[in-house]
């Protein structure tokens, strides 16, 4: 797997995440498949278009099928569907598998590798964080504001040539990748983020980024929150720099009036992914005997908000 050009490669939940990624692969040359529902025919007659800062990318032949039976067995497969759907997985992953076929989670929030791994092998196994803003505004069409910078890593064990083949095809497509060493440290990592903005923008009353760091209030709730899942992270090994409060403050500064996707979930009624974010998350802390009080109203706050969802 050292050259992905040759290989075959599908995207399995084909949001925002999945279509930004996806379609950033496939404008520079890949063999990208998109399994696609609602945006199917509006994709197949349009294409899709990537709206970077500095210009759109439009791919109009753009692969898409409405079953993973009709897109047909993959080199590779990028998941990025919701945690919300991972049982969808047990039915949609088995067409696109033969024997040597990668994984690869671009998922939130904690345990979706090890729910991979459980179903169909931990060999198979990679995972990828994606720090990036970005929204699907119409079928097909995807928004980029900022960012977009990726750490993958293997599930289990030191990287492989694969791992360093997904990072090359990831720089060439034009994004900044990097081989993460540990998966398990980089999903705290992000955490250090979603966590407190994606959770206080619903909790607070759907409101963006720049209003929670308007507010002194919010704004130390979220420090708070942060300076938990730092803590927690510690207790289980991961330790992270000194500034990296004020690294991700800085961040969310220059993101403006953003909607974090969690909120534009909820707002819209789907499933927010509260298990996999803030559940998983204080269920970790709390058995490492990390002191989490902020997460845990968080989380059940979220829980109570988000009950009646789709």
């Amino acid at each position: 797997m050292d050259d992905l050009k040759h290989l075959k490669i599908a995207v399995v939940g084909s949001g925002a995440v999945g279509s930004y990624y996806g379609g950033k692969l496939a404008a520079a040359g890949f063999d990208v498949n998109f399994l696609m529902r609602s945006d199917l025919a509006e994709v197949k007659r349009r294409g899709m278009t990537l709206c970077e800062p500095g210009g759109e990318i439009r791919i109009p032949d753009a692969h898409a099928y409405g079953s993973t039976g009709e897109i047909g067995p993959c080199d590779m497969v990028l998941i990025a569907l919701k945690t919300t759907s991972n049982g969808a997985l047990e039915t949609l992953i088995p067409p696109l598998i033969k024997p040597d076929t990668v994984l690869v989670t671009l998922q939130n929030g904690l345990g979706n590798e090890e729910f991979l791994a459980e179903l169909f092998g931990k060999e198979r196994v990679m995972g990828g964080l994606c720090f990036v803003c970005l929204n699907r505004v119409a079928p097909g069409v995807i928004e980029h504001y900022g960012h977009g910078a990726m750490a993958i890593g293997e599930f289990c064990g030191d990287p492989q040539p694969r791992t360093h083949a997904l990072v090359s095809a990831f720089k060439e497509a034009g994004i900044e990748a990097r081989i993460a060493g540990s998966l398990a440290r980089e999903r705290w990592r992000k955490l250090v983020w979603n966590v407190p903005f994606n959770g206080l923008s619903i909790a607070a009353g759907n409101v963006t980024v720049d209003v929670i760091l308007a507010d002194d209030g919010l704004r130390s709730l979220a420090r708070y929150l942060m300076e938990e899942i730092i803590g927690a992270a510690a207790k289980l090994g991961h330790d992270f720099p000194v500034g990296l409060i004020e690294q991700q403050i800085e961040l969310t500064l220059s993101m403006g009036a953003y909607k974090p996707s969690s909120l534009i979930d909820f707002i819209a009624g789907r499933a927010v992914e509260v298990e996999s974010i803030w559940g998983e998350a204080w269920r970790q802390a709390k058995k490492a005997g990390a002191s989490v009080d902020r997460l845990e109203m968080l989380y059940f706050l979220l829980r109570k908000l988000t009950e009646h969802a789709s």
